[in-house]
């Protein structure tokens, strides 16, 4: 295992990390014994980061990890999330404190290393970059939290509006983001062509880096559109829910991981070549995979270990994201 700077937070990470939501299913629905089992496998492997929510599986996920990680007690970093809604404002700092000290008991944690907003930041309805960094607002909410020891570092989930989110990553009040990025949707890192069908990012990985904040992969499997019907099997969640991302509805990424496929093949198989593309960008700390099953957590490390796609499929990678227009 690789392990790469958490931006300027000092902590040093896998590249691989450990994600404990819905879609893969297993630390919401897995058995006790199925969870010691994977997150052993995990350490074993050298994975020390894993990310939670109290969205994910209404608890269950931060309250089987924490039962896990008590029965095991590795040397791990753990990050947790808060979700703020526009009608939490009124009262915002009960609300996020009230979040922060449910999570810690469901983990049975005296502290997380991170605490991240859960919420997409938009510039319309919802949470806007204003509510987010004005006086009293999340950003300020937060920092109390952390000056409580409560939390170590702060994050947002990179979500919504670019131009919101790209405010809110400038503001420097955070530590870390949170990046859609992968095979299918690359604009948190590159330069995608005019007219490209998804939501372009506009490089906000490259944004974040610069001013020291770590980045953290998120949906690099595309909801598990880049595996296929194997990545349905074991504890995966059977449907995925509302799209992330502009342009990322589940029926929409299939069709681009076929387009894609018709291009490149399946060599490297494309769960694998999804690892290995995040992991190219070096502005990116680490990939959060999540896991239906153990044996996805071993073909996540290897694919790891395997380096930099080739050059060939590189090319027809930026073929596929050229004819992927609206």
């Amino acid at each position: 295992m690789n392990y790469r700077e958490l931006g300027t937070t000092g902590l040093s990470i896998s590249e691989i990390g450990f994600g404990c939501g819905s879609i893969g299913g297993l630390m919401v629905r897995g058995t006790f014994e199925e969870q010691v089992a994977a997150v052993s496998r995990a350490v074993e492997l050298g994975i020390n980061y894993f990310d939670t929510a109290p969205d994910y599986g209404r608890g269950r996920s931060e309250t089987n990890l924490g039962k896990v990680l008590a029965h095991l007690k590795p040397d791990v970093h753990v990050g947790t999330k808060v979700r703020v809604n526009p009608e939490n404002l009124a009262d915002l700092e009960r609300f996020v404190t009230s979040s922060v000290e449910t999570s810690l008991a469901r983990l049975g944690r005296e502290h997380v290393d991170l605490l991240q907003l859960h919420s997409p930041i938009v510039n319309g309805a919802g949470i806007t970059s204003d509510d987010v960094l004005r006086t009293g607002g999340v950003a300020d909410v937060f920092e109390k939290i952390r000056s409580r020891g409560l939390v170590r570092f702060l994050g947002i989930t990179g979500l919504g509006d670019t131009a919101a989110i790209k405010a809110v990553i400038g503001s420097r009040r955070f530590d870390t983001v949170q990046a859609y990025y992968n095979l299918i949707n690359p604009s948190a890192g590159r330069v995608v062509p005019s007219g490209f069908g998804g939501q372009d990012f506009g490089q906000l990985i490259g944004l974040a880096g610069g001013l020291g904040m770590g980045v953290l992969v998120i949906r690099v499997m595309a909801a598990g559109a880049l595996g296929g019907a194997a990545a349905r099997t074991g504890y995966a969640s059977p449907t995925v829910g509302g799209a992330l991302a502009g342009g990322a509805e589940y029926a929409r990424e299939e069709r681009r991981v076929r387009a894609l496929l018709s291009l490149a093949g399946d060599e490297p198989p494309l769960p694998e070549a999804a690892v290995r593309f995040a992991l190219m960008e070096p502005r990116v700390s680490t990939v959060l995979v999540g896991y239906s099953d153990i044996g996805q957590i071993d073909t996540a490390v290897g694919a790891a270990a395997r380096g930099p796609l080739p050059a060939a499929f590189m090319r027809h990678l930026e073929e596929a994201w050229a004819k992927d227009t609206d």
